[in-house]
């Protein structure tokens, strides 16, 4: 099992890009497989990726993710192309549909039929990244437009590193099915070692369509997971700074009718607590949602402890199946996310095969 990064959003010409800089530059120090950059409708992760390969060596460079919404497939494939071809191979593309407020209130483009519109995307974007001359007609996606003076094109960078690697971001039983069927690997958050299976299988009748039929192992499908990390013995004081991060996502990342972290919550048996936590942020008692999200949550979803504890963790995500654990390092300074970050990294080398 590899080592990820994840440090959140950047790009706000403030003191924490420099810190998240230096967090990665660490990273890539410890041996750190890749770093993922993130986006919503602030910095844009290609521009950030741009700048942290600039700044280093040999560290993966993920998008996790770009949104469906905000680029059109061409555009996609002419930024992952450039990306790899500056960072000499490094890149991997993360995609993702985002949500409806997202879509259509920030990109104004319809939420509906995401599956669809996704399925169709990574078709286009593989067959411009393969340098295939691109001519697609299809229910979302149609080029070149049958009226008008465009022409099917290709595109005239190759990549570095031949084949760049695309993921989906899914939490839903549908999306991770496509994932499993269409790409080569799932971004998964709010993940815990005793509900990947059910994950798992979803991904596995994705791939069971392929022709011929693949499994993880065979295909080389990668479970990447990303989780939060708090090296402090006191469990309670770690969940609990935590706890906003996942009231966010739980109470506020969507509409109350369409919120896939709420509902996956729900699967893994919050219900209660996920209602109670989406109630209170909508209701903008950010403090008290955070409050009410359960400790017990939390845990099965992050690292937290001393080493000891989050080596005996990340046995159980390795078991579980993950091929990357990404971690996103909390502290209350640069100084306390890369001592989580030093320490999550120490307890990966207590395991079995090492971890980074």
């Amino acid at each position: 099992m590899k080592l990820g990064l994840s440090c959140g959003f950047w790009g706000q010409g403030s003191r924490r890009d420099q810190d998240n800089l230096a967090l990665v530059q660490r990273a890539e120090e410890l041996g750190v497989d890749v770093v993922w950059a993130s986006e919503a409708y602030g910095p844009d992760a290609a521009t950030v990726l741009a700048w942290i390969g600039a700044r280093t060596t040999r560290i993966g460079l993920g998008a996790g993710v770009f949104q469906v919404p905000g680029r059109s497939p061409a555009m996609t494939a002419m930024t992952a192309a450039s990306l790899d071809a500056l960072s000499q191979g490094r890149f991997r593309l993360g995609l993702g549909v985002s949500g409806p407020q997202v879509s259509e209130g920030w990109h104004g483009v319809p939420f509906g039929s995401p599956l669809g519109r996704t399925r169709e995307y990574v078709d286009i974007v593989r067959s411009a990244l393969e340098r295939k001359t691109v001519r697609y007609d299809g229910r979302h996606f149609t080029l070149p437009l049958s009226e008008g003076p465009g022409k099917a094109l290709r595109l005239n960078v190759a990549p570095t590193q031949g084949k760049v690697p695309v993921y989906l971001a899914a939490v839903g039983p549908k999306n991770l099915e496509l994932a499993g069927e269409v790409a080569d690997g799932w971004l998964g958050v709010f993940a815990s070692p005793d509900y990947l299976h059910e994950q798992r299988e979803a991904i596995h009748r994705g791939l069971s369509r392929r022709e011929p039929a693949q499994t993880e192992t065979s295909s080389g499908f990668e479970l990447d997971v990303t989780v939060p990390v708090v090296a402090d013995p006191d469990l309670s004081r770690a969940a609990q700074a935590v706890a906003p991060y996942a009231a966010l996502y739980v109470g506020g990342m969507g509409s109350r009718e369409h919120n896939f972290y709420n509902a996956l919550a729900v699967r893994m048996g919050y219900g209660q607590a996920a209602a109670r936590v989406q109630d209170l942020y909508l209701d903008q008692q950010w403090r008290a949602a955070a409050a009410a999200v359960p400790d017990e949550f939390v845990d099965q979803t992050s690292l937290l402890g001393d080493v000891t504890r989050l080596a005996s963790r990340m046995q159980r995500y390795a078991a579980a199946g993950v091929t990357t654990l990404t971690l996103a390092p909390w502290g209350n300074d640069l100084e306390g996310r890369i001592a989580s970050l030093e320490t999550a990294v120490e307890a990966a080398s207590q395991l079995p095969h090492g971890g980074a």
